[in-house]
């Protein structure tokens, strides 16, 4: 069905590309003139949009194709994100399962124009895990099984997680590819590039500090999400230990009743004194273990994506991730 609509949105960048209409599906940082000469950067979601417009300052024009408050693994472009992909000079995205469609729609576009960033390229990725307790999407394993039975098995590879952002030593390293990228385009403001790079990487580094100092200083090393969890790289680089109901990417969200008394009992047994969900979740699992554990129910954000009032405020991955500095405290306290 991708590769399909992918053929029929190729189709219609041809058709658009001849008519000359300009597009108008991505959310923007300022009104794109074509004729400007101004960098044109695209992001396919929240954390790489806000890497980018950080970087770019007033120097170029950073568009994010996932609309505020809207679900990152099931989002599928529009035929006006497709020409806007066409159009721009810089395309960033994440490389993962959320971001499938992205092959097929870059296989059928001349992307000569355009640098590419995938955010999995630039750090070290790890596999995805699935810990004690936590639920895998079985039927969705089953019918990838079928379809894979007639691929060639030498095709097949290990599944890595994609939410590489979540760690802030990770999100330093994709701040340097963006900028250097950026450098390349556009060498007439690479200077404000770089200085907005350094600059936001010491932020970065603060923010690191903070969360290592709170885990150092903690009684216990144990989160519990009532939720997906999408927090890999983050536990990893903390020494933290987690349980969860589903891995970052499922597409499931009823836990069975084994899940959910299974993560009831971690709380109790480790006196844990807050169960997390995360942003844009319906929080119906956390509330459920709450209300059987007496655990305050709290919000890790894994800036996946933000709320439409949040975006049009101006809320940065810094912001999110400062107020999981302090959640964090809370759990492990």
């Amino acid at each position: 069905m991708k590769r399909w609509i992918a053929c029929a949105l190729a189709g219609l960048i041809l058709a658009t590309g001849a008519a000359g209409c300009s597009p108008t599906g991505a959310l923007n940082t300022g009104d794109k003139n074509e004729n400007d000469g101004r960098l044109s950067v695209v992001a396919t979601t929240f954390a790489p949009f806000d890497f980018a417009r950080v970087i770019a300052g007033d120097k170029a024009d950073v568009s994010m194709l996932l609309p505020p408050a809207a679900e990152s693994h099931s989002f599928e472009p529009t035929p006006q994100d497709t020409i806007q992909v066409q159009n721009c000079d810089v395309f960033l995205y994440v490389g993962g399962d959320s971001d499938a469609w992205v092959d097929d729609v870059l296989s059928s576009m001349d992307v000569s124009h355009m640098k590419i960033i995938t955010l999995m390229d630039c750090v070290e990725v790890v596999e995805e895990e699935i810990v004690e307790g936590m639920e895998d999407d079985e039927h969705d394993h089953e019918e990838e099984e079928e379809e894979e039975e007639h691929e060639d098995p030498e095709e097949e590879g290990p599944e890595y997680d994609e939410h590489v952002w979540t760690s802030p030593r990770n999100a330093k390293l994709i701040v340097q590819k963006i900028s250097d990228t950026l450098c390349e385009a556009d060498a007439a403001n690479a200077d404000t590039y770089r200085q907005n790079a350094t600059s936001y990487q010491a932020e970065l580094d603060k923010l690191d500090a903070a969360f290592q100092e709170v885990v150092s200083g903690a009684r216990r090393k144990t989160i519990v999400l009532g939720d997906r969890f999408p927090f890999r790289y983050f536990a990893d680089a903390y020494g933290l230990d987690y349980f969860a109901a589903f891995p970052g990417c499922s597409t499931e969200t009823e836990p069975s009743a084994a899940t959910v008394a299974f993560l009831i009992d971690k709380i109790n047994a480790e006196q844990i004194p807050v169960v997390f969900h995360i942003e844009l979740s319906n929080e119906k699992m956390a509330d459920a273990i709450s209300e059987a554990t007496g655990a305050q129910v709290r919000l890790l954000h894994a800036a996946h994506n933000i709320s439409k009032t949040d975006f049009t405020n101006g809320v940065g991955y810094l912001d999110v991730m400062w107020e999981n500095v302090d959640t964090l405290k809370e759990a492990l306290g």
